[in-house]
């Protein structure tokens, strides 16, 4: 249900509801690159949201959060995979419907996804998970992607 209400809204019901979908005249190699960036951004969003329940053993909604740290697959090479992936819908989606205003809205999303980042979710990660999450921290880093996936040490335990 999180994973409709929350990335749902922000990365397919405001979109739409800015566009209607209706596409402009734009460059068809630019189109395909918004498809590309749909796909890619579809593939993590629902990988980042299973390895939650899989590895996490909860789900990303403050509500309901894992019960241990979520470091695998995506996590490998960004802190922040799901904020990106859904990012990439929107501009994915601006680029296939030539729509440049869903740039603005992307850029409003980016804004207020990091403000809550560093306002609520990282200081809320590291009373939570402690050395564990500092040590991921300090490895991976939140909106550019390492090149290399990272590999926590089998001495650090996942839990809190």
């Amino acid at each position: 249900m999180f994973l409709v209400l929350a990335p749902g809204v922000a990365g397919g019901l405001i979109p739409w509801l800015l566009t209607r979908w209706a596409a402009g005249e734009w460059w068809p190699p630019v189109r395909v690159l918004g498809a590309v960036m749909i796909a890619a951004g579809l593939a993590v969003l629902l990988e980042a949201f299973v390895r939650f329940v899989v590895e996490g053993i909860g789900t990303p909604a403050p509500v309901a959060p894992p019960e241990r740290l979520v470091v695998g697959g995506a996590y490998r090479y960004v802190r922040n995979p799901m904020y990106l992936a859904v990012s990439a819908l929107i501009v994915g989606q601006a680029l296939v419907l030539g729509r440049p205003g869903l740039l603005l809205y992307a850029a409003a999303f980016g804004s207020a996804v990091w403000a809550f980042v560093h306002g609520y979710e990282e200081p809320a990660l590291a009373r939570r998970f402690g050395a564990n999450y500092e040590a991921y921290r300090r490895a991976v880093r939140p909106w550019r992607p390492r090149l290399t996936p990272w590999e926590p040490t089998r001495s650090a335990p996942s839990r809190k």
